[in-house]
């Protein structure tokens, strides 16, 4: 049969122009263009300004040779966001969703000859709760097909593990073209080979038939169903991921005028409620983790080269799964997981009705969503990779009102139109599990996802025996690779350098205890299909727990480099005898004497520590069903060599790792992470410089400044150290190394060759490498015109600028006694030759960095600094440095000791960090910024040696960071409690919260204090104190004003000087300890408005009553009073107001009543 297919997709990304302007600046020849490449992202080109509002316009001129009876669509897979595309001046068509594909039929707007495509942009920012980027960020191409053709995104399949293959194609045709005369014909092919055929005649449909954005205006629809069948068929699986090919032939009078080739696979899955997930029949538990789409240094702009390596690294830390969090992914993301093995479950959105942000999607949600699920469900039906459709995450709407439940209806209604054969089930990710609204939208799909709620599984699971229950967000532990806080026995969330620990002892208040935490349970519940971890990769935004650039919750950095925790999870999701490794942490470069946290982690089952050749520790694991997972010990620090060797069962030695005490750097060591790189404008090559000392270790400290220049067939394109601190740019020919690394990504031309890279740093050697880029044959549409260039240092010394990299503090003693209590320490510093030598700042403070009242610096200059202690206990000294920027970028801690000088005393009326308290009962962990946090069961904390002199204060004022929607509680002891001290206040609190912020609540106690007194805190719930301080008074059952809050924190407020405003997203006010112990309230009155009908405000009491109470207020135009029963609250409790995604509320006051 002849072929005369007429259908040509063309690859559109070359030749495009670009003009960013003010937000609603209109096209004009005059604006400031410049060439792009396509995909391209304008935002991450400016790392001090990522989410810059503004209007993008792009503009592209190409030729047009028409051809009768031929066709013309141009098709976006993704534009963020609210775009609107022209041809020839007219309107072609429009599309608000960021993360949709989309097409617009341009046939009518083209002319002979030249044509002009332009595309206007409109990024208003807040948009996004993470970092969005904006642009034509995916590919483009141009379609042209014939008058009758197959629809696109037409062709969908469906198989089972029989081998059964149905097939539905949709075509469309003139309306005045009768379908007689047309065939479809299916071909299954095996590679090359033809596995079966089948031709029919085409079908005559009823365009009411199909949904409606699918259908065509004048066009008649018409739709054929087959079912064929492969003998003894390949399944498509994790470890064997094979794929076979559907080509699609619409036939006319004997010839070929349309062809559609689809790859797929043979496969079936299934969740379970009661045993978890099965893939072809087989059991497996989902390793799964989240991932938004940046690519770090690339920022939105997709890059299949950028993608397959972030999937092979998760890959080989053992995730199977993926869950696209929050929208819809990119083509090659989803072809990549098809042909790697990875199963995927694709979200679609992160808000409906009700708004996240001010300008984010929800404003187009009710109009658009029917378009969006279309082109979603559509576009990748047919990727054996897709377990799932989430038609939400954390969606306010499921918990407002019973709108919610109709929303998820529809939602469920368009997945299933789309993909009626469920080659992917339904579910929502949700954070409101523990309330009806979210209970009753997970009823309705069946496949309930819980985010941070692992708490809830056996409840739940026992009342909803026919859900399929996993855990759609787990974990998000916080770390910075290569930085270590030490103790590893210490909840150390907030430092001067503003990185987390990746020891594993940081996580935020809503997280994981740690990694294993995390593992265990999710391990051990049978009926759980599994996980997906909050995150894989690190992105860009949502910096928790900080106010810098990326996130910290990844198990890899922005860079692609693993931090700790990847190994841990590799070592509980992968098999030893497969892939053995054991793998040692932290680094070994440390003070002469420091007691040093030592852990090992290994997928055998044993493994041994050596240091310098002595056996110093070692560990029988069990993976299946142990609670204790890694190897941990503690040792003195001296130079030389950490030996880990992993056993298998039978005690054979099946991997080792080493860890070596180095020097500065000597050299950067360049290397590739791909050895075959093809010349097609599109393949990236990842370069890995590297410190290395003059013995050849690595430098694991390094943070040499690094110059790059490339030669030849190449082009820099993004340089990446993913450190969360560093705002230099992505786009610039310099930065410094992070933790002894940066990541250079260089991009090839379209012509084979060589490329040469140049490395340089000041005081060191250049480095050099050259690698060839192999023919890829002819490269139509693509482009590669970008390389960065020169751009700004945030350094003051630039081009010889040489950091700081170590510092260590030296002295004869370090133990303070009566008759020494000043000792000096000389400073060494490392490298000798740093630029930044002489900025050395130092603080005296305890384990987690909060000064201390013990010890003070009473003098620091040329190189030394003397410290005085007053009294006994630990503390540590801090050397710190800048190196140049606004940020700390070294960090030491020496940890002295005073003894016999007696005890130190606390001041009231200056600000005491809730982190500095002496003595402790129950669950006390240090908080964020440096406070101190209660668990959730009774727990309290003292300050011994408090002096609140002659006159003496009954009132005090606390910082609360309390993440809850209901009022906590707090009690006051003038003594320890468990020595008999008197309870002298109990109270609630609550505000709302403003996220990882403290919020000053003030309250009176029962008495004046005088004189020195212990100062006990205590709670019986779950939250943050940041410290206190004694001054002015305030009433249990006063009139209290929002803004006297101790602590606010979240992602949307306004602190104005009567009222918080416009609290949205995630805040939480916290309002301190009440003391309820004599009266009990009986009420609470809020004072606030609201233009929305109902507001779910959370008051959490904590302390002797465990509480939390939903307040809906409802909606008011002006500041309005309402009460609520909150019978049952006594005794000492802080009380915090939490208000949840999708409130809009103006809060002015509240106060209780008896």
């Amino acid at each position: 049969m002849a072929h005369t297919n007429s259908s040509t997709d063309i690859l559109f990304c070359n030749d495009w122009e670009f003009s960013k302007n003010p937000l609603d600046t209109e096209y004009s020849e005059s604006l400031d263009w410049h060439r792009v490449d396509i995909p391209h992202d304008w935002l991450i080109h400016d790392t001090k300004n990522l989410y810059e509002t503004s209007t993008g316009w792009y503009r592209k001129l190409f030729e047009n040779t028409a051809k009768a009876g031929e066709r013309t669509a141009v098709r976006f897979e993704g534009v963020y966001m609210d775009s609107s595309v022209y041809v020839n001046g007219y309107l072609a068509g429009e599309w608000k969703y960021g993360y949709s594909t989309f097409e617009f039929d341009i046939t009518d707007l083209l002319r002979e000859g030249e044509n002009l495509i332009t595309v206007r942009v409109d990024h208003h920012s807040p948009n996004s709760r993470w970092y969005s980027g904006a642009g034509i960020y995916r590919r483009v191409w141009l379609k042209k097909y014939p008058e009758c053709h197959i629809l696109s995104d037409g062709v969908y399949i469906s198989s089972d593990i029989d081998g059964n293959v149905t097939i539905t194609a949709e075509t469309a045709r003139p309306k005045d073209m009768p379908v007689a005369g047309l065939q479809l014909r299916q071909t299954i092919f095996d590679g090359d080979k033809l596995i079966c055929t089948s031709t029919n005649n085409c079908n005559a449909a009823f365009d009411g038939s199909f949904p409606e954005p699918v259908r065509i205006n004048e066009a008649a629809l018409g739709s054929n169903t087959v079912t064929m069948k492969i003998p003894e068929p390949v399944l498509w699986d994790i470890e064997n991921p094979h794929l076979y090919s559907l080509a699609t032939d619409l036939i006319k009078d004997g010839e070929v005028i349309h062809t559609v080739i689809n790859k797929f696979g043979v496969r079936k899955v299934e969740f379970t409620c009661d045993k978890g997930f099965f893939l072809n029949g087989r059991h497996v538990k989902l390793h799964g983790c989240c991932e938004h789409h940046d690519l770090g240094a690339l920022g939105a702009a997709v890059n299949r080269s950028a993608i397959k390596r972030k999937l092979v690294k998760l890959r080989e830390m053992g995730i199977n799964a993926i869950r696209t969090s929050h929208n819809m992914p990119a083509v090659e993301f989803m072809e990549l997981c098809d042909e790697m093995g990875i199963l995927v479950l694709s979200e679609g959105f992160d808000m409906w009705e009700k708004p996240k942000t001010d300008y984010d999607y929800a404003r187009f949600f009710r109009e658009w969503a029917d378009k969006d699920v279309a082109s979603w469900v559509r576009r990748d039906r047919n990727h054996p990779c897709v377990i799932g459709w989430s038609v939400g995450n954390e969606i306010y709407d499921t918990h407002a009102d019973d709108h919610g439940q109709e929303i998820a209806s529809r939602l469920l209604y368009l997945v299933r139109l789309h993909d009626p054969r469920a080659n992917g089930y339904v579910t929502i990710g949700s954070n409101y599990m523990q309330w009806e609204g979210a209970q009753r939208c997970a009823d309705i799909v069946k496949l309930a996802g819980y985010n941070y709620a692992e708490r809830l599984y056996d409840e739940q699971h026992k009342a909803h025996p026919d859900w399929m229950i996993y855990g759609s967000e787990t974990s998000s532990v916080v770390q910075s690779r290569g930085i270590y806080h030490f103790p590893h026995s210490e909840q150390i969330l907030c430092e001067d350098d503003e990185q987390c620990s990746a020891l594993g002892n940081s996580t935020p208040g809503w997280a994981a205890k740690n990694s294993e935490a995390c593992i265990i349970p999710d391990r051990d519940a049978e009926y759980c299909a599994g996980q997906f971890i909050w995150t894989g990769f690190d992105y860009i935004g949502e910096p928790t727990p900080y106010s810098t650039k990326n996130s910290y919750f990844g198990q890899y950095d922005t860079a692609g480099y693993p931090k700790d925790s990847a190994f841990i999870y590799r070592a509980e999701w992968t098999d030893y005898k497969k892939a053995p490794f054991v793998h040692i942490f932290p680094y070994w470069d440390f003070i002469e004497g420091q007691l040093v946290d030592v852990r090992v982690t290994t997928n055998a089952p044993k493994a041994e520590l050596y240091l310098n050749g002595k056996k110093v520790g070692e560990k029988d694991i069990d993976h299946l069903h142990g609670t204790e997972l890694t190897l941990d010990t503690q040792l003195e620090y001296t130079k030389g060599e950490l030996l880990a060797i992993a056993y298998d069962e039978n005690g054979n030695e099946i991997a080792r790792d080493v860890q070596r005490s180095f020097g500065d750097t000597s050299e950067l060591r360049l290397s590739t992470e791909n050895d075959v790189v093809y010349a097609n404008g599109e393949d990236i090559i990842f370069l890995d410089i590297t410190a290395y000392d003059s013995e050849g270790n690595f430098v694991a400290n390094a943070n040499n400044r690094a110059f790059v220049t490339i030669e030849g067939e190449g082009r820099l394109i993004g340089l990446d150290n993913g450190d969360s601190t560093d705002y230099e740019q992505y786009k610039g020919t310099s930065r410094r190394l992070f933790s002894g690394r940066l990541l250079a990504m260089i991009a090839v031309t379209d012509k084979a060759g060589d490329v040469t890279v140049t490395v340089r740093s000041p005081s060191l050697p250049d480095s050099r490498i050259t690698f060839k880029t192999l023919e890829a044959g002819t490269a139509f549409g693509t482009a590669s015109d970008f390389e960065n260039s020169p751009r700004e240092f945030d350094c003051t010394a630039a081009e010889n600028d040489i950091p700081v990299r170590k510092i260590e503090l030296i002295s004869d003693s370090r133990t303070f006694t009566p008759d020494r209590q000043e000792i000096t320490f000389e400073t060494a510093v490392y490298p000798a030759n740093a630029t930044y030598a002489g900025e050395i700042e130092y603080k005296v403070t305890t384990v987690v960095g909060i000064p201390t009242n013990i010890a003070e610096v009473v003098s620091a200059e040329n190189g030394k600094v003397t410290v005085k202690c007053f009294g006994d206990g630990e503390f540590y000294l801090r050397a710190l440095c800048k190196n140049g920027t606004e940020k700390y970028h070294i960090l030491v801690a020496l940890k002295l000791t005073g003894e016999g000088l007696g005890a130190a005393f606390f001041d009231p009326y200056q600000y005491v960090a809730a982190g500095l308290y002496s003595v402790s009962g129950g669950t006390v962990a240090n908080g964020i910024e440096r406070g101190a946090a209660f668990g959730s069961e009774k727990s309290w904390f003292g300050f011994e040696n408090v002096d609140f002199g002659s006159l003496g204060s009954d009132t005090i004022t606390i910082g609360f960071f309390a993440n809850c929607t209901t009022p906590v509680n707090i009690r006051f002891y003038d003594g320890r409690p468990d020595e008999g001290g008197e309870l002298i206040g109990e109270f609630s609190y609550w505000l709302q919260p403003i996220w990882l912020t403290y919020q000053d609540y003030t309250f009176k106690l029962s008495k004046k204090l005088t004189g020195v007194h212990t100062l006990v805190m205590e709670s019986d719930d779950k939250y943050d104190v940041g410290g206190f301080v004694f001054e002015k008074p305030v009433k249990e059952f006063a009139e209290i004003c929002s803004v006297w809050n101790d602590e606010i924190y979240g992602d949307k407020f306004t602190v104005e000087e009567d009222a918080v405003t416009g609290i949205g997203n995630n805040v939480m006010l916290n309002f301190g300890e009440f003391d309820f112990t004599e009266k009990a309230p009986s009420k609470i009155i809020i004072t606030g408005k609201s233009a929305l009908p109902v507001n779910s405000i959370h008051i959490v009491f904590t302390g002797d009553t465990e509480a939390r109470i939903l307040a809906e207020f409802k909606g008011a135009d002006e500041y309005t009073s309402e009460t609520f029963d909150i019978s049952g609250v006594k005794g000492k409790c802080k009380v915090s107001f939490a208000f949840l995604p999708g409130c809009d509320f103006d809060f002015k006051s509240f106060r209780f009543e008896a």
